[in-house]
């Protein structure tokens, strides 16, 4: 049986984490919290067939990246295993991808869930890798008593092209939330920051990829970036480096930018938009209708759960900067506001 799929799409630092926990409570949805992230974004979907055994190994290999966060002790807040460790670690071995954020997020019991599929999806037939995603879809929501699916990955605006590929009769919900607040949380936030630095050495070489990159370039860079070109950019996220807000406002409307054409012929059956601070202003209100864009029911105990986890003090951050930052920041969102149909802050 394939259950109906959806998919929770944005910049990230949306407030779609909030999002997954809320869909979490209730008792006929599967939430699946940044799986696709977990396994590499897009190399979570390889071209032909897969094997089980590989499928596997995609779900159980370590995030190498990840897993160096946490040796270093610079985790990201998303990570969830460590918070509740089991008998994996980054230190030793490392943690399975999917045990990382996905597993523990669904059970108490990461491990044992783990073990369960361990016994199960090496041994598929060889499909297509949106074949086995679907397959485990449906093995995770049977397995848990949910009737449909909704994975959310933060950052995968940029994926939606290719989950509607993989993914043809899959529906979307596209999560925004005021851009300068968004670009704010996102210059506080290792993942971003690091994606920061990483466009600053490509200005400061005048050079558009890394592959460009000559040992010429590198011995004109500050030493700290510098390190990240030689030594691995996992350096960066210990780095204490100011980078200026803007930065991160021009980052944001890049991302929506580059990410909205592709949900622009998606008809309203297949495509809900949920703004941040309507779900903070009107929970009750936007979570019946995206029940009703999931096709489950809007349970009361459900509504009454989700006013547990919404923290309106989360909005209107950038409105607290000193002017001038005010300024630069929306200036820099400006682009990305348009495009969404909000008004440019002035």
């Amino acid at each position: 049986m394939n259950r109906p799929v959806a998919f929770v799409v944005g910049t990230g630092r949306t407030g779609s984490t909030v999002l997954s926990r809320i869909l979490n409570r209730h008792p006929g949805v599967l939430s699946l919290n940044e799986l696709f992230v977990s396994l590499g974004g897009l190399t979570a979907l390889p071209a032909g067939e897969v094997s089980g055994a590989e499928y596997w190994r995609l779900l159980a290999d370590p995030h190498p990246v990840f897993d160096e966060m946490i040796r270093r002790g610079a985790p990201l807040p998303e990570f969830l295993y460590p918070r509740r460790p089991g008998r994996f670690s980054a230190q030793d071995g490392g943690i399975p991808a999917i045990a990382l954020m996905a597993l523990p997020h669904l059970t108490e019991d990461a491990d044992g869930l783990f073990d369960e599929l361990a016994e199960i999806v090496p041994g598929w037939p060889a499909r297509t890798a949106a074949g086995h995603h679907t397959a485990l879809f449906d093995l995770l929501a049977t397995r848990l008593g949910r009737r449909v699916v909704v994975e959310r990955s933060g950052h995968s605006l940029e994926w939606t092209s290719a989950l509607r590929a993989a993914f043809p009769e899959a529906k979307f919900i596209h999560m925004y939330r005021y851009g300068p607040d968004c670009a704010l949380s996102m210059s506080k936030h290792g993942g971003y920051r690091t994606a920061a630095f990483a466009t600053e050495i490509l200005d400061l070489a005048g050079i558009s990829h890394f592959r460009e990159l000559t040992p010429e370039h590198v011995k004109q860079l500050p030493a700290d970036l510098a390190l990240l070109c030689t030594a691995g950019f996992e350096n960066a996220f210990g780095l204490d480096r100011d980078i200026p807000v803007e930065v991160f406002g021009r980052m944001w409307s890049a991302m929506v930018s580059a990410g909205l054409p592709a949900l622009a012929d998606l008809p309203p059956d297949r495509l809900a938009t949920l703004r941040y601070e309507d779900l903070i202003a009107r929970p009750r209100d936007e979570l019946a209708r995206l029940s009703g864009f999931l096709c489950v029911e809007t349970d009361p105990g459900w509504l009454d759960a989700a006013d547990d986890v919404l923290d309106e003090a989360r909005t209107g951050a950038a409105g607290r900067l000193p002017p001038d930052r005010q300024v630069a920041l929306a200036s820099a969102c400006a682009p990305g506001m348009r495009l969404l149909g909000e008004p440019v802050p002035g």
